[in-house]
């Protein structure tokens, strides 16, 4: 058993409705390694008036025996696929006075502000829904000390921030692929 927020209620009944098994993986408390996968079984019929949650109710394989009862789990639902989207880190995704925003790098290494249409996102990646290409790089380090037209040192062009030396990316900006 697990809960729900209230307000992803509806994407998990138009899931359910679609005929599709809603596919759920349980991963550890830091968000870094899946420990199991199963699938939605069944959601309860009310709303937790203190939490504002609903419970919903998985079942899990765990033939390596990985997940234990009480354990605390994040978990993650598949319940929409999106066909072409473009998706960045949320480490690129800024907030300001006139929205949401990302620092774009172009071919010359300099930087600007792009204004944005957010989508669904985690705590890892979001879905951009206007405002940005799919091949455009933008920043996903050091973006609190930039400005408009700052030239850059690129100090990582990889998928994943996570491949950019530890050290570097306290100093300089990295980039990404949207």
């Amino acid at each position: 058993l697990f809960a729900l927020p209230e307000g992803d209620i509806p994407a998990i009944q138009q899931a359910q409705a679609s005929g599709n098994n809603v596919l759920i993986e349980a991963w550890d408390r830091n968000n870094i390694a899946m420990i199991a996968q199963g699938k939605l079984l069944s959601t309860d019929n009310q709303i937790d008036p203190a939490t504002g949650t609903l419970k919903i109710k998985a079942r899990f394989t765990n033939e390596d025996q990985k997940l234990f009862p009480n354990q605390f789990v994040n978990v993650k639902m598949q319940v929409e696929t999106l066909q072409d989207a473009v998706v960045i880190p949320t480490a690129a995704l800024q907030m300001g006075n006139e929205g949401h925003y990302v620092w774009v790098l172009s071919d010359d290494n300099r930087v600007s502000k792009h204004l944005v249409t957010v989508g669904i996102q985690d705590s890892q990646q979001v879905v951009i829904e206007s405002g940005l290409n799919a091949d455009t790089k933008v920043i996903t380090d050091g973006v609190d000390k930039l400005i408009d037209g700052a030239q850059v040192e690129v100090v990582s062009n990889s998928p994943t921030t996570k491949n950019a030396p530890s050290d570097s990316k306290k100093t300089r900006n990295s980039a990404e692929k949207a």
